[in-house]
Parts: structure tokens; C-alpha cells; sequence
């Protein structure tokens, strides 16, 4: 394993691994699958039949209530995922199973019926779960003997999730609005497949890298340098003593995960259909209620019981995890308006017709905004190209097949905004500014991670969630002048570009070193399954927002849109001033680890 590591680290790309690109391109065309398709639901789901453009017609809370437990199932699947892969397949061989399951998925949405979008949404869901734990733990593999990249290896990584998300809401979003749903659906699964062969093929450039699990594992340590004797022989001893699970831990896995699922399932069916799996009150509570906070209270048991039975250092470290897990969810009970009210605020209260000289500007920036990023990772590939045809040749090929696709369609799409007579900007389009400004921000990021001002870990939690709180304010104000109820509205674009952009920032601080913190405060052997357990935390958080975002019309109504903004303004902002306040005993519990 340590030689077909530091074989990995001969060809380097802009200073890390040729295999760090390749994985950065299969989780590209990931996400712009995902994103592509996602950021379409809303909008597919809430569209009049009566239109040029036919949905569903959904009330919103209906397509949030659904939306919600999609998004929610997406991150807890990988939970079974990562420890199916620990076990049995091996990383590498769970990435492609997840690919082939999704690129199904994608095919049965683009038929647009009932059924097929539902058994789209499942095999999405499924797919998600193989994939999305074991490609972010590969790269943890592969920087085991250099803990001091992992950061910037995360940064570059997340860029890559961005570049797919840039372009697949653009296109997606672009075909979909203007052509036909189906076309964005399609179109989504068209890249999914491109880049699962782009993966398979590029598969000798790993080793053993991310193979299937062997018994002997090596065992690296997570000890910075001049640490205590005895912490490192207790580093030892973690890595090799084991902590089994009980009958006790599988019964409250069992049954707090029946109960998770009840409710995850349970609430779309009746909010949508008036139909409940758990019809019976407590009192004055829902039985819904009822399973999802029976199921919460012996989650904690098992977590604090668990974490109880390992050595203190790890134990510490833990405990250091599960927080950072808890602000994970307040971020993204927020953050994941983003495709949930906010694409609303864009499609139904945004001034998005243009003409004149800001039609003009917007057409040039739209250009710029779109063919720089794209030259940028056109640049990459050249430099692979030299780097790698040899070895995976083919691989190449398809990536290189895949880019003049996406080559042709931006180029389509940018000579088709440039000679319309009217202009009116996609309310998709707006879901682009947040991996745009990733793009282009996570370079800086990533350079200050790396240097000496490095914040600590509880300091870039709060910096993100201050960030995303002013981000809100923002949207607040731009809404302050509409009057409760109203359905429509034309509010300057301005408010939502610096509300994504101070979101962008805010995330950069938070989300991609979520996964580098817990990559090196968990022990090797349970990497797969603790990124589940990490993705959990964002399940919870994805299905919050939704629940929350649903909101929307009630808020609104009874009050305004702009005081359902500040709501999430102002809680973000206090629980980012706590993580802050948390930061001297976040640094104990993490023993060193920077």
C-alpha cells in the first residue's frame, strides 16, 4: 500500500497527484448529474400544467416536503455504503456501482412519468450511497503519509464538485427551461455515464489504492511532530485494539434507524397524499413527532456509549467529531435554501428581465462567467493529458470526449443568449454563482489554510456560519419592501448575487474541512463508515432546511417574506459566535491534530 502511495506522488499536478485529478473529474461529472438534475426538482415540481413548460403543479411546501427527504435519504445511504466498501468491495469498486446506479436513475427520470420518477429518485438515492463516502475516502488513502496536504487536497477536491455543479445547473437548467424537462433530466445522465467510464478506465493509475479491504491492515498515525511519548503509544494501541459492536449498539442502530426512516418517509406522504404510517397521537404530540424524537434520543445513547468505550485520546478526538457534526447541521439546515427557497426567490420574486445596456453587460459577463472556469479546467486536462496518456490513455479519451461536449453546449448557449431579442435570465442561473464563486475563491482559501494565519478548526466554523448569516440579512433587506402574501415580485438580481456570494465564502470555510478534520481525527479503520456518520449530520441538516424552507408561503403570508429571511439570518450568526467561544476546548479534544 505505502509503495503504490508514494508511486501516486511521482506525477504530480499543480503539486499534488495525477490521481487526485482523476478522482477530481469522476466527482465533477457526479455532481453535475446531481446538481443538474436537483436544482430542476423544485421548479419541475411547482411549474402550472397550464404553461409553456408544463410540472406538476405542486403547492411549494408539497415539493420542499419531498425535496427534503430526497435530499436527507441522499446523505444517509452512504452510511450503509462506506461500511459496505470497509468491508467487502473496497472504495474504488463502490464508486463504480454507485455510477452504474445512478446513470439508471437518471435514464428513468427523464421519462417523466409518475413511476419513472420515483424509481429515479430511488436508484439516485442508492447510487448516491456507494458513491459518495468512498471517493472522498480514497483520497483519504492516498494521503496518509502527508497529512499536511490533505487541506489543500480537499480544497482542489471540492473545486472539482463545484466545476460539476457550475456547469450541470447551467446546462440542465438551461435545456430544461427552455426545451423541455426531459431534456435536462437526460442530459444529467448523458455525463453521469461519461464520467463513470472515465473512472473505470483509470483504474491502474491507483495500485491498491482504494482496492478491495485486505485482513492486515497498515496502520498510519494521525501524530503531529514533538507529540507526548504516551500519546503516541496510545495512537498504537487505538490503531491496532478494536471496539466491537454489542447486541445493544445493533438494536439502537436498528431501531433509531426505523425510526429515522419512518419519519423521513411518513412526512412527504402526508403532507402530499394525507396518508400517515403513524397515525396515533401522545398527548398533544404527532406520532410522527413521537418516532422521530424516540429515534434521535437513542441515537445519542449509542453515539455517547460508543464514544465512551474507546481510549481517551480517540475518545476526545470523537467527541471533538460530534460536535463539529452538530454546527454541520445548523449550516446546512440553512445553507440548503439554496436550491429550496431561494431558487423560489429567483424564479417568482426576481427581476430577471434585461434589456438595454444590462442586457448587454450580462450577456458579456454570462460569457466570461462561463468559458473562463472552463478554460481554466481545460488547462488541467492538457496538463494530465502529459502527464497520464500513456498509462490511461482511454481514460483520457472519454474525459476529453466529454469536454468538447460540454464544450459545444456552452457555446450553443452563449450564441443563443446573444442574438435573443428579449432577455430574461434562467432562474437557474442563479444556482451557478455558488460554484462559480467556489471556483474562484477556493485557491485563495486553500493558500490560507496552508499558511501561517491558518484559523483553528472552531474558528472556521464560526467565520462560515457568521458569513452565511449575513448572507441572509442581505436577502432580508432585498425582500423588506414585499407585502405579506404577495406571490410574485421583481426585486433587483444584486440581493441574491452578494446573498450566494457571502454563502460561497462561508462554505469555503466550513464544509471541505469537515471532511479533512474528520479524516484526521478518525481512526483508519473507520474512515468509511464515520464519513456516513458525517453525512448523517448533513442528512439531518438537509431535511431541516427543507422542512424549514416549506415555511416559505406560511411565514409570508402571516408576516413577510423579508422577516422569513432574516430568521435565517439571525440564527446563524449566534451559533457561529458559540462555535468561536467553543474554539480553546474544540483544541484540547483534538490532541494536536491541526
Amino acid at each position: 500500500m505505502k509503495t503504490d502511495i508514494e508511486n501516486l506522488f511521482k506525477d504530480t499536478v499543480l503539486g499534488h497527484p495525477v490521481g487526485l485529478f482523476i478522482l477530481f473529474f469522476t466527482e465533477m461529472w457526479e455532481r453535475f448529474s446531481f446538481y443538474g438534475m436537483r436544482i430542476l426538482l423544485i421548479l419541475f415540481l411547482t411549474a402550472p400544467l397550464m404553461s409553456d413548460n408544463p410540472g406538476w403543479d405542486w403547492p411549494r411546501e408539497h415539493a420542499l416536503s419531498l425535496i427534503g427527504t430526497y435530499a436527507s435519504l441522499l446523505y444517509l445511504t452512504p452510511i450503509i455504503g462506506g461500511w459496505i466498501a470497509d468491508k467487502f468491495t473496497g472504495y474504488r469498486i463502490a464508486v463504480v456501482i454507485g455510477c452504474i446506479v445512478m446513470t439508471l436513475g437518471h435514464a428513468a427520470m427523464a421519462l417523466e412519468t409518475t413511476a419513472s420518477f420515483y424509481l429515479g429518485l430511488a436508484l439516485l438515492v442508492i447510487g448516491t450511497g456507494f458513491f459518495k463516502p468512498n471517493i472522498t475516502s480514497i483520497i483519504s488513502e492516498m494521503y496518509k503519509t502527508r497529512e499536511s496536504k490533505k487541506d489543500g487536497a480537499y480544497t482542489i477536491f471540492y473545486m472539482g464538485v463545484n466545476a460539476g455543479a457550475f456547469f450541470g445547473m447551467m446546462l440542465c437548467g438551461y435545456l430544461a427551461e427552455n426545451y423541455g424537462w426531459a431534456y435536462g433530466f437526460g442530459l444529467a445522465g448523458i455525463f453521469m455515464f461519461l464520467g463513470m467510464l472515465q473512472f473505470i478506465l483509470a483504474h491502474k493509475i491507483f495500485g491498491k489504492v482504494g482496492a478491495r479491504p485486505s485482513k492486515k491492515k497498515d496502520i498510519v498515525l494521525n501524530v503531529e511532530e514533538g507529540a507526548d511519548k504516551e500519546e503516541v503509544e496510545e495512537e498504537v494501541e487505538a490503531a491496532i485494539k478494536l471496539n466491537p459492536f454489542t447486541t445493544f449498539d445493533y438494536v439502537l442502530i436498528v431501531l433509531s434507524s426505523i425510526g429515522g426512516l419512518l419519519y423521513l418517509f411518513n412526512d412527504p406522504l402526508d403532507t402530499i397524499y394525507s396518508k400517515s404510517l403513524v397515525p396515533f397521537e401522545v398527548g398533544s404530540m404527532s406520532g410522527t413527532n413521537v418516532v422521530v424524537l424516540a429515534a434521535l434520543v437513542m441515537f445519542l445513547v449509542l453515539l455517547i456509549t460508543r464514544i465512551a468505550r474507546y481510549l481517551p485520546i480517540v475518545r476526545d478526538r470523537l467527541i471533538a467529531v460530534t460536535i463539529f457534526a452538530l454546527f454541520t447541521v445548523f449550516f446546512f439546515a440553512f445553507f440548503e435554501q439554496s436550491l429550496g427557497s431561494m431558487t423560489l426567490f429567483a424564479s417568482d420574486y426576481t427581476d430577471r428581465n434585461l434589456e438595454g445596456n444590462a442586457a448587454i453587460i450580462f450577456k458579456i459577463v454570462d460569457g466570461l462567467l462561463t468559458t473562463i472556469p472552463l478554460i481554466i479546467i481545460t488547462y488541467v486536462i492538457v496538463l494530465i493529458f502529459k502527464k497520464t496518456f500513456t498509462k490511461i490513455g482511454a481514460s483520457n479519451i472519454v474525459l476529453a470526449i466529454a469536454f468538447i461536449l460540454v464544450w459545444a453546449l456552452v457555446l450553443y448557449r452563449i450564441y443563443d443568449k446573444a442574438f435573443s431579442e428579449e432577455l430574461k435570465v434562467d432562474a437557474t442561473w442563479f444556482g451557478i454563482l455558488n460554484s462559480f464563486f467556489i471556483i474562484t475563491l477556493a485557491p485563495l482559501f486553500s493558500k490560507w489554510w496552508e499558511s501561517k494565519y491558518n484559523p483553528s478548526a472552531a474558528m472556521k466554523y464560526g467565520i462560515g456560519l457568521v458569513l452565511l448569516g449575513l448572507g441572509f440579512a442581505i436577502l432580508s433587506y432585498g425582500a423588506s419592501d414585499i407585502p405579506p402574501g404577495a406571490r410574485t415580485a421583481s426585486v433587483s438580481m444584486i440581493f441574491l448575487i452578494l446573498a450566494y456570494l457571502f454563502h460561497t465564502m462561508g462554505e469555503l470555510c466550513l464544509s471541505p474541512l469537515g471532511l479533512s478534520y474528520l479524516s484526521k481525527l478518525v481512526p483508519a479503520r473507520m474512515i468509511g463508515f464515520m464519513f456516513g456518520v458525517w453525512y448523517l449530520a448533513i442528512a439531518v441538516g438537509q431535511k431541516a432546511a427543507n422542512t424549514m424552507g416549506g415555511m416559505i408561503d406560511k411565514i409570508s403570508e402571516e408576516y413577510s417574506l423579508g422577516t422569513f429571511f432574516l430568521i435565517f439570518a439571525v440564527v446563524p450568526i449566534i451559533v457561529g459566535f458559540i462555535a468561536m467561544l467553543l474554539n480553546p476546548v474544540l483544541k484540547r479534544l483534538m490532541h494536536g491534530i491541526r
